[in-house]
C-alpha cells in the first residue's frame, strides 16, 4: 500500500489503446504513477505481482475475461486498493455484480472529464481497510428496466447500493417513469428477495380505508370487518412493502407511518395490541416532497426517515438514446402476447425516438402495444399516432430552442451595460462603436438606456 507521501499508482485497463491514454491524459496529476494495459490476463498478473493503489478497467475487455474478472483478482490481492469500472454498455445485473464485488464507483462511456477525475480523486483519498468483499448471485432483473444511458447507469448503481441495506428509500421520478421496477429490483436483489414484495398505491385508496390497507383491521372493527385482515406491513413481513404515490398520504397517516419507521411495530385498526413487523420499506413520489415539506403538506422528520436512499428516475426525454432499446423490447413483448411476429421499421423508430412523450416509458409501452395489435406485419410511420407524426423532429427542436442572432446581440447588449454601470461611454467603448451606433442598437433591441441623472443617484 502506498504511504501518504508517496504518489499514487494507478492502473489503466482497456482492450482500446487510445482509450487508454486519454484515462491517463484526465487522471495524470500530483505525480501520480500510470501503467496501462490492453488485456484482463495482463491486468490480472500486474494486479497479483505489483501493488497499486487504483485500478480503472473497462468491464467489456472483448475477451474471455471481463473487468469483473480484474476487479476480483485486484481486491483479492489487495483488498485496501480501489477499482473504478467503466462501461458504455451497462445493465442492472453488472451494476450489482461490480459493487458487490467491492468497485468503488461505476461510471458510463463516454466520459465526463469532471466526473472521472472526481471520482479518482475520491477513491485516493478514500481511507481504505482491508475488507472481506462477497459477491453474492445477482437475479436476472425485472423485466422493463432498460437503459445504457449515464442516468439509467447512475440508477442501477443506486439500486446496488440500496439492494444491500435495510434503509428506507425514496425513488422520486414523474409518472409512468417506472419507479415500481425500480423498487422491485431493490427487492430482488437484497437479502429479502425471498419474502414477500407487496405494493399499495396511497393516492389510490380513500382516506378511512388506507389505515386498513396499511395496517389491517381486527374483526368488528367497523361496519364491514366481518374477519381479522392483515395490512401490507404484516403481508410483507421479512420483505418489502413499496407504497407508490406517498405524497398524497394524509398527515393523520404521516403521523401513523412515522411511527411504525421509528418503533418497527402496527397496530391494526380496532385492535388493542401492538404487532411487531420487519419490513423494508420502498417509497415513490412524483411530487416535490422537499416543496411540500416547506408548504406543510408532508411532515418534515417522515421526509427524512423515508429518503435516507434517493433515487431519481430519469424521465424519458432526458435519455432518448434509451428509446430503440425500449421499443425493441416493448415489440417482442406484445409480439409474444398476440402469438404473432411484427417487426419495426427504422423510419418508425427514428420517429418515435424524436417525441417528447410526456407519460414517459408507460406511455411508450403502451403506444407500442396499440401498434403491434392493429399491425399487419410491420410497423410504419405512417402507422403511428398523430401526436408522435405532428411532433418536430429532433433536428428541427433543436433549432426551434436556439436563440436566434438578434437575442443573443441583445443579451450581449444588457450584459455590457451591467458590466460599465449602465455608463454609454464606456458600453460603446467596450463594444468598439460609438454613442450615436449604440442609441440606434439600444433602440432596434429593445434595450432601454439609463439617462445620465438616474446613473447618478
Amino acid at each position: 500500500m502506498t504511504t501518504p507521501t508517496a504518489p499514487a499508482r494507478i492502473l489503466i485497463v482497456d482492450d482500446d489503446m487510445e482509450t487508454c491514454r486519454l484515462i491517463a491524459e484526465l487522471v495524470s496529476a500530483n505525480g501520480r504513477e500510470l501503467q496501462q494495459c490492453q488485456t484482463a490476463a495482463k491486468a490480472i498478473e500486474l494486479a497479483r505481482k505489483e501493488q497499486f493503489d487504483l485500478v480503472i478497467s473497462d468491464i467489456n475487455l472483448n475477451e474471455s475475461a471481463s473487468g469483473l474478472d480484474v476487479l476480483k483478482a485486484f481486491k483479492e490481492a489487495n483488498p485496501a486498493g480501489e477499482v473504478v469500472l467503466i462501461s458504455g454498455f451497462g445493465t442492472l445485473e453488472t451494476a450489482v455484480r461490480a459493487v458487490r464485488a467491492g468497485a468503488f464507483d461505476y461510471i458510463s462511456k463516454p466520459f465526463n472529464i469532471g466526473e472521472v477525475r472526481a471520482t479518482v480523486a475520491r477513491a485516493l483519498a478514500r481511507d481504505r481497510k482491508p475488507a472481506e468483499t462477497q459477491e453474492r448471485p445477482a437475479d436476472v432483473p425485472p423485466e422493463g428496466i432498460v437503459g445504457r444511458t449515464a442516468g439509467m447507469l447512475a440508477v442501477y448503481k443506486q439500486i446496488a447500493y440500496a439492494a444491500d441495506s435495510s434503509a428506507p428509500v425514496l425513488v422520486h421520478g414523474e409518472s409512468g417513469t417506472g419507479k415500481e421496477l425500480v423498487a422491485r429490483a431493490i427487492h430482488a436483489h437484497s437479502a429479502r428477495a425471498g419474502r414477500a414484495f407487496v405494493a399499495l398505491n396511497c393516492g389510490a385508496v380513500t382516506e378511512t380505508l388506507l389505515e386498513s390497507e396499511l395496517f389491517g383491521h381486527v374483526r368488528g372493527a367497523f361496519t364491514g370487518a366481518v374477519a381479522d385482515r392483515k395490512g401490507v406491513f404484516e403481508q410483507a413481513h421479512g420483505g418489502t412493502v413499496f407504497l407508490d404515490e406517498i405524497g398524497d398520504m394524509p398527515p393523520a397517516m404521516q403521523v401513523k407511518l412515522l411511527r411504525v419507521l421509528q418503533d418497527g411495530e402496527i397496530r391494526p385498526v380496532g385492535g388493542n395490541r401492538a404487532v411487531q413487523t420487519d419490513a423494508r420499506v420502498v417509497a415513490a413520489t412524483n411530487v416535490d416532497l422537499d416543496r411540500a415539506v416547506a408548504e406543510q403538506r408532508f411532515r418534515q422528520d417522515l421526509f427524512y426517515r423515508l429518503s435516507v436512499i434517493v433515487i431519481r428516475i430519469p424521465p424519458l426525454r432526458e435519455r432518448r438514446e434509451d428509446i430503440p432499446m425500449l421499443i425493441e423490447q416493448f415489440v417482442r413483448n406484445a409480439s409474444a402476447r398476440t402469438g404473432r411476429h411484427v417487426v419495426i421499421s427504422p423510419e418508425a423508430v427514428v420517429a418515435l425516438t424524436s417525441y417528447r412523450w410526456p407519460g414517459n416509458v408507460r406511455e411508450l409501452e403502451n403506444t407500442i402495444e396499440r401498434l403491434v395489435v392493429f399491425s399487419r406485419g410491420r410497423i410504419e410511420v405512417a402507422d403511428l399516432p398523430e401526436a408522435v407524426l405532428a411532433a418536430p423532429s429532433l433536428e428541427e427542436r433543436m433549432f426551434q430552442d436556439l436563440p436566434t442572432l438578434d437575442e443573443l446581440e441583445r443579451r450581449y447588449l444588457v450584459h455590457v451595460l451591467d458590466a460599465v454601470g449602465g455608463n454609454r461611454s464606456r458600453a460603446a467603448e467596450a463594444l468598439g462603436i460609438d454613442r450615436r451606433t449604440l442609441y440606434r442598437m439600444a433602440e432596434r433591441l429593445g434595450v432601454a438606456l439609463k439617462d445620465e441623472s438616474e446613473r447618478a443617484t
